[in-house]
């Protein structure tokens, strides 16, 4: 039995037959493309290419007879199908490639763009709010049936999400209070009013920077721990084992975290208030000579209670996007380690997007409710 690919030619004339032998593998083929180059240029095309004494035939023997039809014109008879299948394969493949991609208008491609981009921005947005309607649906099933609340990755979200920020986020609420009563003062001091200073730190400190900061401090740390989490027992193979044992990863691993993060970010609020106007009054001491004593009681009848209300009402809701947007994107990891580092960043410019918008909405409310 032949095993090395070789060639014989049937008759003469344009109706001769080329009969294909032995294995035409890349490890048998040897040069018999050539020598039947050679044949071809010395007896002229063929009417046939017989394949039926072909033992075995792999992508190159595939590519040889393409190319061999291709510059004879000569039909293929005695394959069999699985053979016709892989030349056929190797034949849609064998063709010219583009070395650049065709030129778009820039109009053109501004608009295939933008339009790529808000379906993806609409799919985005509609996967957060129905992973928001599971997670609601799941917190019902534990409020009856408390037994499954898992206490202890709740308390261990308090510590990751809670404790271990106070340092980083009172740093730089203190730091914050410093620069805006800093600013403030340079231009208020333009006009005598120096002395508003503590207005312009006390107000802004409480309704809006604190926890603005907090948020995206949380969203940052805290967001992107949830997505990189999730996303890595997703790419193990984790979540699929605990829905294999009966385990569901919203009650295990989703509203634990929403959970500790909803609670822990009125306290974090809270906190970054009183930093950044320790921060401002810092200031207001050193710079513009108003003492600790006179600073806490100017803040008393500056800062109304609705502030405080204000603040306290939005910090649960941007904990809750933010913890939502995290295993959300986490939960949406399928393919590779690649696809965990691009979902963690997803998490992080969603949950700040979200809680700017969030952020922007509740103050035009609280506006026309008359909590000025």
């Amino acid at each position: 039995m032949m095993t090395t690919a070789d060639f014989e030619i049937e008759g003469d004339g344009p109706d001769a037959t080329l009969h294909l032998l032995g294995r035409l593998t890349l490890a048998r083929i040897g040069d018999v493309y050539d020598r039947i180059q050679a044949a071809v240029a010395d007896h002229g095309p063929f009417a046939a290419l017989n394949l039926s004494a072909v033992e075995r035939i792999d992508t190159v023997g595939a590519w040889l007879v393409t190319r061999l039809v291709a510059s004879t014109g000569a039909a293929v008879v005695g394959a069999s199908p699985e053979a016709l299948i892989l030349i056929d394969a190797v034949g849609e493949a064998d063709g010219p490639v583009a070395i650049r991609p065709p030129r778009r208008s820039p109009l053109f491609a501004f608009i295939a763009d933008t339009g790529r981009g808000v379906h993806i921005a609409f799919s985005e947005f509609s996967g957060i709010v129905a992973f928001l309607g599971a997670s609601v649906l799941s917190g019902f099933a534990l409020l009856r049936h408390p037994r499954r609340i898992r206490w202890h990755a709740i308390i261990t979200g308090f510590e990751s999400v809670g404790v271990n920020a106070l340092a980083i986020v009172g740093l730089m609420c203190f730091l914050i209070g410093i620069v805006i009563a800093q600013q403030g003062a340079v231009q208020l001091e333009q006009f005598g009013l120096d002395s508003f200073t503590v207005n312009l730190v006390g107000r802004s400190a409480v309704r809006e920077l604190g926890l603005l900061m907090t948020a995206i401090m949380v969203a940052g740390r805290s967001g992107s721990a949830f997505a990189a989490q999730i996303g890595t027992m997703k790419l193990t193979e984790e979540v699929d084992a605990m829905r294999t044992i009966g385990v569901s990863p919203m009650e295990a691993l989703v509203l634990p975290r929403v959970i500790a993060t909803t609670l822990m970010m009125p306290l974090l609020g809270f906190y970054a208030s009183l930093c950044a106007i320790l921060g401002g009054g810092l200031f207001c001491w050193i710079g513009i000579d108003i003492p600790p004593l006179t600073y806490v009681q100017m803040l008393r009848g500056i800062i109304p209670m609705t502030d405080v209300w204000a603040m306290l009402i939005k910090a649960p809701v941007f904990g809750i996007i933010i913890a939502v947007a995290g295993c959300y994107e986490g939960m949406q990891v399928k393919s590779n380690a690649e696809e965990v580092g691009m979902r963690t960043t997803a998490a992080v410019v969603q949950g700040i997007f979200l809680v700017i918008v969030l952020d922007a909405f509740f103050a035009v409310f609280f506006t026309s409710v008359g909590w000025i």
